[in-house]
């Protein structure tokens, strides 16, 4: 977007009580989103199954690319690879909360990714790789890391187990609500004379 059209950059919210902080932190991993080749459960799919966790994906097969699952996806399901199907943001709570962390492994430039910021209002942290916006979503250290191969995921992943799920919750509250969200549109609107 030519800059003489972009008047700001205002990242989405969510309201703060949508989801709850705070979970049973067992030692799955959680993948949610579609499962195509841009999204690529099969990279969560190959973090799992060298970390020796348990993955849960969940999400729709996508319609524009209903043989990626059949070829990709579907192969590797058993107990340890479960496949959920599509969650309910009342079913995301659970789902979210109760992951060791969320797997955000993107294969194209993502303009947001709405699951990190549900992940980290639940006290989870993401592990994104760094494609798209994740490095503005994720402080790596902080909420999540970023990386860049399913090797250095797995490496990296001793380090979720020492991310405090209190900060990564009050990260999400003072960057990712709703009301911030608010702010900063009616900000832009004000300096811009509307």
């Amino acid at each position: 977007m030519p800059r003489t059209n972009l008047a700001g950059v205002v990242h989405h919210g969510i309201p703060l009580d949508r989801y709850a902080f705070g979970g049973s932190g067992t030692d799955y991993l959680a993948f949610l989103g579609r499962m195509t080749d841009q999204k690529r459960p099969d990279r969560a799919i190959a973090l799992a199954r060298q970390s020796g966790l348990t993955l849960k994906l969940a999400g729709p097969v996508d319609p524009g690319n209903p043989t990626y699952f059949d070829n990709v996806v579907k192969p590797h399901l058993d107990a340890a690879i479960q496949h959920v199907g599509n969650v309910t943001d009342d079913q995301k709570q659970g789902f979210l909360s109760n992951a060791l962390a969320l797997v955000f492994p993107i294969d194209w430039p993502e303009p947001f990714g709405l699951v990190m910021i549900e992940a980290m209002a639940c006290g989870t942290p993401v592990i994104g790789w760094d494609v798209g916006s994740v490095r503005e979503i994720v402080d790596d250290g902080v909420t999540g890391i970023i990386v860049n191969s399913v090797e250095e995921a797995l490496d990296r992943l001793p380090e979720i187990r020492n991310l405090d799920p209190a900060i990564i919750r009050k990260t999400f509250e003072q960057r990712f609500s709703a009301d911030r969200m608010a702010r900063e549109i009616t900000d832009l609107y004000r300096q811009f004379g509307v």
